[in-house]
């Protein structure tokens, strides 16, 4: 598996954006579920995006990145990872059991 790191610029907010933000996220959840999203981050002034992809090829990261809702409104850059180091993957999952 490949790691890219994708910066994604974010237009001014307008209704038409704000209109495709639940389907940007129902997106974005479903690929965290299926492990094609690492993370996914917004700026605090909400004009950039980092998300991290795991995907196979760069080609696979970019049809993913294509079917973004709000990918006709954005600009990105995308960056190959050595790697991609973060908390939740050194900690273990805790059990209720």
């Amino acid at each position: 598996m490949e790691q890219f790191l994708v910066e994604m610029f974010l237009p001014e907010i307008t209704e038409d954006f704000v209109e495709m933000i639940p389907s940007q996220r129902d997106y974005i959840n479903d690929c965290m579920a299926k492990g094609s999203i690492c993370s996914y981050a917004l700026s605090a002034d909400r004009d950039k995006v980092w998300i991290v992809f795991n995907t196979k090829t760069e080609l696979e990261m970019r049809r993913l990145l294509n079917r973004f809702p709000i990918i006709k409104m954005v600009t990105y850059k995308s960056f190959p990872l050595m790697f991609h180091n973060s908390m939740e993957l050194m900690l273990p999952a805790i059990s209720l059991n």
